[in-house]
Parts: C-alpha cells; structure tokens; sequence
C-alpha cells in the first residue's frame, strides 16, 4: 500500500533459506513484485540457484505427493494498522502440528477444469485444498453447530414456544423446528467461513485483506496463498458469517411464509400459470455441481440429520446437470447434443405452462466469444440457447441488461462481465410470417441503431454491449415463422447471430461520422496498429483520406512522428499540464485517453477533467464503445479494460462533474 509498503525477502543461508519481512520500498520493486515466478502457469525459477523450473516439473512433483508449505510472513493486528511480522520456527511448528479429527475426504472430479486449474497439482480430495488447522476450525464449528441445537432447543421450551415434536423438514413449528431453523444460519455461517478458510485464498496487498476462495466461478491454482484467523476482527473471521445471517433476517423481516421446491426443469409441473423468470445454465461455461461440492461437505457434516433426504449423498448429483461437460458425455458433440435436446425439453415445459398474461424472462449472462467462421462472428453457447427458445415457440420481445454482477475482487481488473441480459419471451404468433434474408438484414439495419443509442444512453458497459444486442438483433429474428435465403434454406440461429454481429460493427463504425477528422484518423490507425509504430507513408496515405495531416495530428498531440515512423501517444505518455480549455486542436481522441488517464487516480480526478471539458466531451462516450470493441476482436485486454471502465465509471464521474460546477450569480440591472 502507497505509504505502507512492507515486502518478504528470502534469505538464503548454506543448503536452507528463510524468510524475512522488510518495511519500506524494495530498491528493486519489479524483482519483488515477481518474485521466483517466471511465466504464466506454474513456471519459476529455483530460490537457491537460480536454475529454471518447468511448469511439467512442479505438476508432476506435486502429482506424486512432493510438494509442501513454508510459512513466509504473518499479518499481526496492530495499532489501527496492520503489523507485518517475519515468522519463527515455532509458528511453523505449530501450524504442522495440528491434526483434524474428522475431514471431507470424498475425491474431487479430476475431469473438469473448473477444479485447480484444470486438475493437474496434487489435490485429489476435498480436504487437500485446506490446512490441517484449516480443517480443524471447520471440523470444530461444524460440530458445534449440531451442538448448540440442542442448547437452542432448550432455551425455546424455557420461553414457551408450544411443543409439536415435528422437525422443521416436516413443517414443525416447534422448539425442535425453532432450533434446527437457528442452526441452519449457523451451518451458513461456517460455510462462508469455509469461503475465507481455504489454501485458495489470495492476499489483497491493496486493501491488506484477505481475498475468498471463490473470486470467480472456479479453484484457480495460489502459489502464495494467506491463512485466515478465525478469532480476529479482519476478514475471514467467524463471527462475519453470523452477523451477515443476522442482517439478513432483520432486512427480510416477518411476511407470509414462502416455499422453495426442487424439480427438474424437463419433466416439473408445479409452474402452471406461474409468472416464470430464471436463469438457466450458460452452456459448457460452468459446471455449478462440481463446484457445489466444495459447500456441499461442510453443510452435510452439520445438517445431514435435519435434512436426511436433502443430504443422502455424500456428493451433490450431477449427470442430470443441464451443461454441455465434454468430461461427462465422451466428446464434445454428444454434450452439445444433450445441452440442446435438454434446453428445448426445458424451455417447452416453460412455454407450456407460463401465465398467459405475462412474458417468461429468461437471464442469460453468457459472454458472447470471437468465434469466427465463414458465416461471420457466432456463439456456441448463445446460439444453443437461442435454438431451444425459437424451438420451443417462443418470440424474443425485449431485452434487458440488469447491471448483476460483482465486478470488484478478481472481477475489477479483467473486462469480465457487468451484466445478465434478460430476454423477454412470449409466444410466437401462430400466424407469424415468413420472411426472407433481405427483408431480415433491411429490419435489422433499421431498427439496431435506435436499440443501440438506447443502450449507450443507459451506460451499458462495453463489455456487455455485444451481449445485450443479441436481444433486439433475435427479436426482429424471432418475429418470424422462420427467415429464408435466396435458396430457399432456413436461416439458422448461427448465421442470424452473424449478421446482427456484422450489423454492429456497422452501426458502431458509423457513428465515427460525429467525430472530428483527427479522431477518426486515429480509430482506423489504432485498429490496424493499435500504440505501435508504423510506416509514415501508411500513416500520410491514410491522412488524405481523413482529411487531416501527420503534422496536423502532431499539433493536436495525438501522434509522435520520427525517422519515418509513425505512432498514436499511449494514455501514460500525455503531458500532465494539458488544459482543454486553452487546446486549439481539441479532439475527441484526446478526450478519451486524457480522461483515461484521469481515472487512474479516481473517479473525483477524472470528474474535474469532466468538468472543464464541458458538453465537449460528449462524443468521448461513444468513441470508448467503438474503442472497446475494436479491442475486444484484437484480444488486446489491458487496453480493453481502460475503455470498459471509462463507460462504466461514466455516470460517477458526470455526476461529480457537475457538483463541482460554482452556482452562476445572478446579476440584477
């Protein structure tokens, strides 16, 4: 942390080593931020000697059983602050010492990627992802969790809750029923302590906390991994998860009683005239059961006798589960085969049984991939899910990006999706007409323009741009009984998917006609070069046809020019001192990238820049969308992201913007 740096430094002595802690900045900040890692995956290089170490190395060491722990540093509580302490043989002893009396040691799946980075260190059970004290904090609260209901119980029959005998899985109402409802808050609560108490717990050097196990939807491998104190007062304490159940309970308050059942989405008759909303699998991108079971132990060591037929397997069930697992099903046709005949079963159940007078919403956060054929940019997954919605009868009617998704933690520093799209379905009409690919692409061209500047008017983040155009893009689809080409052949779900892709590609590339000369100089090099160099005759070529000049665009400070190359200034290089105001050759290039810059030093920052440019940076929105998108074909991340979270910080910054504006005074004549 700026101000508070603290950093572990390894000490090599003789054939061992160990760790120290040094307070201040290292004189070689770049050598510590990397430390022993050499590359992505697991590849380092050798404490002792240098020597590199392969990522075939470690996994097969790790595989046979060979790869262990050494503590490098504890994070004390001091006074307001946190204290970074060098460790002792002695808390290393300790650590080793402790022994679990009881631990999950049912095998995990090692076919799925979702699981330690695809399966290939050595964790083989549930219990090999914790340390052994780990395991005995969660062993420890999850029997006592068993034994306070007893305590609970007899605190109900001591104020005079009515005894009825039933438990609370056959509807009791009792001090049974009453202890058991306690200790379900309380198997929670253990179970988001399991969350903090993991061997897949990062440290988050800027907050100085401790990150959960699950930042995404998956165990990623943690080579330096931070342990958590159940007792402190930091995160991953107990008491977090207790007080979290009773928030809940105090905001939900006390309303007529509600019931959950479980049914199966094929084969479920209990939505009969129901106003339906859900939210289906996404394809092969998650496979929630595999990961369910990482919860799944610990719940079922509390609760299993509260709730026998909830917890009579020792794992949760999974070959029903409506995902297209290539490990489940032999190859990746036969899981795309049973996503698609399971989705269409599915989605007819819904068809069928919804209340006439209301649409089925259906949520789908699936991110659109760069899947490029002969028929243009498609989707595997949209297109599989899209083809059981139309197969079923339904007709997509609107769309609707609901910001749902936690973008902080892991989330902050990829363009990971912000949003679910809710699509709007209601029966197709019986009497829908055929339509033929001219007339579809005509619709498409007319009414995607409007669907998109109603999107960016609403902030959406890049990031989800492509997602949520699917929506209008099927409904013109979908209105139809089916779309046909000039050969008589039906227009399928993937070719439709292109052509809303192409469409806006064209709709976003036309909206370069708002900006100046300059700027739209700068999108065509930047999606050919990006910040690269490039060939000064390209650049003075492309320039004529621009309108503009390599001088020109070097005046406005939008280029560096030497020795016959030619390249666009990155965000970093921009002067400090720049004043909008006083710029005669203002651009919206510079616009962007100035407020980029901003941003890096918060929203406030970026919202004084905002406010000087006035209604002038109006354009600068619009040309982030086209930014982003022309990253996102280019899998240039990093610049990505920079765009995404200028649309995203947006309204923030515009709001400051405008509080920071002086009140006009008026003068009386």
């Amino acid at each position: 942390k700026k101000g508070k740096e603290a950093y572990v430094e390894p000490v090599i002595e003789e054939d061992n080593y160990r760790f120290t802690v040094k307070v201040g900045k290292p004189p070689n900040p770049k050598a510590v931020k990397s430390g022993t890692k050499l590359s992505r995956g697991a590849n380092f290089s050798c404490l002792m000697s240098g020597s590199p170490i392969t990522d075939d190395y470690i996994k097969a060491e790790s595989m046979a059983g060979r790869m262990g722990v050494r503590l490098m540093a504890i994070v004390a509580e001091g006074d307001r602050e946190r204290v970074y302490l060098p460790p002792l043989p002695e808390h290393e002893e300790i650590a080793r010492k402790t022994k679990p009396k009881w631990v999950p040691d049912q095998e995990m799946n090692r076919d799925t990627t979702d699981l330690v980075s695809g399966r290939g260190y050595g964790f083989f059970t549930w219990a090999d992802i914790f340390t052994p004290r780990q395991l005995v904090a969660l062993t420890t609260f999850s029997d006592l969790v068993q034994e306070v209901r007893e305590i609970i119980r007899q605190d109900a029959i001591a104020a005079g809750l009515p005894e009825d005998g039933k438990p609370l899985a056959a509807g009791g109402t009792g001090p049974l029923a009453y202890a058991e409802a306690v200790g379900i808050y309380l198997a929670f609560a253990v179970d988001k302590a399991a969350n903090y108490w993991s061997s897949f717990c990062s440290w988050h050097s800027g907050r100085d906390t401790i990150t959960s196990t699950f930042g995404r939807q998956a165990l990623p491998m943690i080579w330096d991994y931070a342990e958590a104190n159940p007792f402190s007062k930091s995160t991953g304490n107990l008491m977090s998860g207790v007080n979290q159940a009773k928030s809940f309970l105090g905001l939900i308050g006390f309303i007529e009683n509600g019931n959950a059942t479980q049914a199966d989405a094929i084969t479920h008759t209990n939505s009969k005239d129901k106003i339906i909303s859900t939210d289906p699998p996404y394809y092969d991108n998650i496979c929630y059961a595999d990961l369910s079971d990482f919860f799944y132990t610990w719940l079922r060591h509390s609760q299993k006798k509260v709730f026998p037929d909830l917890f009579a397997t020792l794992e949760t069930p999974k070959a029903n589960e409506l995902v297209a697992a290539k490990y489940r099903h032999g190859s990746k046709e036969k899981a795309e085969d049973f996503f698609l005949n399971g989705m269409i079963k599915a989605m007819h159940q819904l068809a069928g049984r919804t209340h006439p007078a209301f649409p089925v919403t259906v949520y789908y956060a699936f991110r659109q991939s760069e899947t490029t054929d002969q028929e243009g940019t498609a989707s595997t997954g949209w297109e599989t899910f899209l083809e059981a919605v139309i197969h079923a009868g339904f007709a997509l009617t609107g769309t609707w990006p609901i910001r749902t998704e936690y973008t902080g933690n892991l989330k902050r520093n990829v363009s990971a999706l912000a949003s679910s799209i809710v699509l709007v379905c209601r029966p197709r009409a019986e009497d829908a007409p055929i339509a033929t690919r001219r007339e579809f692409v005509a619709a498409l061209k007319t009414e995607l323009p409007e669907a998109l500047a109603c999107l960016q008017r609403s902030n959406i983040a890049p990031v989800d741009l492509a997602q949520a155009v699917i929506g209008p893009g099927m409904a013109v689809y979908s209105r139809y009984a089916k779309v046909i080409d000039v050969e008589g052949n039906q227009l399928s779900v993937r070719e439709a998917l292109a052509l809303i892709n192409e469409t806006l590609d064209e709709v976003l590339a036309e909206q370069e006609s708002d900006f100046d000369a300059d700027t739209r100089w700068a999108v065509a090099w930047f999606e050919q070069y990006g910040f690269d160099e490039g060939e000064f005759g390209v650049a003075e070529t492309l320039s004529k046809a621009k309108n503009t000049s390599i001088s020109g665009l070097a005046d406005a400070g939008i280029v560096f020019s030497r020795g016959g190359r030619v390249r666009l200034y990155h965000p970093e290089e921009l002067p400090d001192n720049w004043d909008p105001i006083k710029d005669s050759r203002l651009t919206v290039w510079e616009t962007v990238h100035y407020l980029i810059r901003a941003l890096e030093n918060g929203e406030e920052a970026a919202a004084g820049l905002l406010a000087m440019l006035g209604s002038r940076a109006d354009p600068a929105r619009e040309l982030a969308y086209r930014l982003y998108t022309i990253c996102e074909r280019k899998k240039w991340a990093q610049e990505a992201l920079a765009y995404n979270s200028l649309v995203q910080s947006w309204p923030e910054i515009k709001r400051l913007a405008e509080e920071s504006k002086e009140p006009v005074q008026e003068t009386i004549w």
